[in-house]
């Protein structure tokens, strides 16, 4: 690890894209293509730290996307970490680019065509000099920007990915998008050795029993991870990220940046660029966590789970009165990640998560979830929010109540 940095301090970071990427990069074990890990002083397993997401900016110029395949042959059980030569059968393969295009990363021992993956639907998007919109682009444009990819990509110092953007997809011309970055990967480093783009319960759930060196038993993943790929869309400027700490030092982390997501992902993948980010960290001590808990911006919560403004409680005050009750439960935004193997799973690991956290019974959590919040979608196929309004005196009890009311000034 890097650091470490002092308790309260300031880590910044210059990020590569995440996803397609170092996909398209054997040597590549992990999946992405993240920052060295940077160890927090005083930061203990069974602690928490505080990460306070004060700066997130995209820098790349123009990426390029689109729904995958899997190449069969290219690969040894899990195209995301072993990726193998078909031809010479070299695992995480040196490689040269020839030209332009899906074929164009070749082994650099027998020369043939190596990636594990291919665009079956992409397309090529450039952004404004601002960062607030982009466009997709049509092949010839798409093919320009891929003779100069590492340029438009702008990757940084010490990336050894190969930029998408040599792929130069054009399924989708003339579409115009909004920018909203955030970071797919923000976490600690889990407690067992595994690949970066892994450490969830989904992607995660791929290295049990696999074929290659970092196959995990369904115990270990359980203990060791910590969530930190979440591609949950609210990881951005503003938020308070709660991560767990299940090494000496914590070892932050950070990556895949997004330039923009719908819920879900449900592509597979979306507009992985490079980018600036600042974080403030805080270790709490003490406070043990099974996954990551995020204090949203309040614009980003669920319309249910936002606080409610003066004349609400005003109105539910008089209506509390009425029916002979003294006053209102007071309440604030809490977010819990939960994660596994499809999001039916990972929906009740979130749910078991945030009651065991504020003490909760299950049932009740099911009931605060449905009328003071909702269940969202991080990434199909397995992560999820579970929001809600959670009471003060169980986020004081469980350690909390200082960060709502850093977040929402509240209580």
């Amino acid at each position: 690890m890097l650091g470490p940095v002092q308790d309260g301090g300031t880590i910044i970071a210059n990020t590569a894209p995440g996803c397609w990427g170092p996909m398209i990069t054997p040597r590549l074990r992990g999946g992405h293509e993240v920052t060295q890990p940077v160890a927090v002083d005083g930061a203990e397993p069974g602690d928490a730290v505080a990460i306070r997401i004060r700066d997130i900016t995209v820098t790349s110029l123009a990426t390029a996307s689109g729904h995958d395949r899997w190449v069969e042959g290219h690969y040894l059980g899990d195209p995301y970490v072993a990726a193998r030569c078909p031809q010479c059968g070299t695992l995480y393969p040196e490689t040269r680019v020839e030209g332009i295009g899906q074929q164009a990363v070749r082994c650099a021992t027998c020369g043939v065509p190596v990636t594990p993956f291919q665009i079956e639907h992409g397309y090529t998007v450039a952004f404004d000099p601002t960062r607030t919109v982009g466009v997709t682009l049509p092949g010839p444009a798409a093919e320009r920007i891929a003779h100069d990819a590492a340029r438009y990509a702008a990757l940084p110092d010490g990336s050894v990915q190969h930029p998408i953007l040599l792929f130069a997809p054009h399924d989708l011309v003339g579409v115009a998008v909004r920018l909203r970055p955030f970071l797919g990967q923000l976490g600690t480093v889990p407690a067992v050795r595994m690949p970066d783009s892994h450490n969830a319960g989904d992607f995660g759930a791929a290295l049990v029993g696999a074929a290659h060196e970092y196959a995990l038993t369904a115990q270990q993943l359980e203990e060791a991870r910590t969530d930190g790929h979440m591609d949950v869309d609210a990881v951005r400027a503003g938020a308070l990220l709660l991560a767990p700490v299940k090494v000496p030092g914590a070892g932050i982390y950070m990556g895949d940046m997004h330039a923009l997501q719908g819920d879900g992902e449900i592509a597979g993948h979306t507009m992985d660029v490079s980018g600036s980010v600042t974080l403030q960290v805080q270790v709490v001590k003490g406070l043990t966590l099974e996954g990551p808990v995020l204090f949203p911006l309040a614009e980003d919560l669920p319309p249910l789970a936002r606080p409610l403004t003066p004349d609400e409680k005003a109105r539910a005050r008089a209506l509390a009165r009425q029916w002979g009750l003294a006053d209102i439960e007071e309440s604030a935004p809490i977010s819990v990640i939960g994660t596994g193997p499809d999001l039916n799973s990972a929906t009740q690991v979130g749910l078991r998560r945030a009651s065991r956290l504020l003490g909760m019974s299950l049932g009740e959590v099911l009931n605060r979830a449905t009328i003071t919040g909702a269940i969202e979608i991080g990434r199909h196929p397995g992560v999820v929010q579970v929001t809600f309004l959670a009471p003060l005196t169980h986020l004081e009890r469980a350690g909390l109540l200082p960060f709502v009311q850093e977040q929402y000034g509240i209580g």
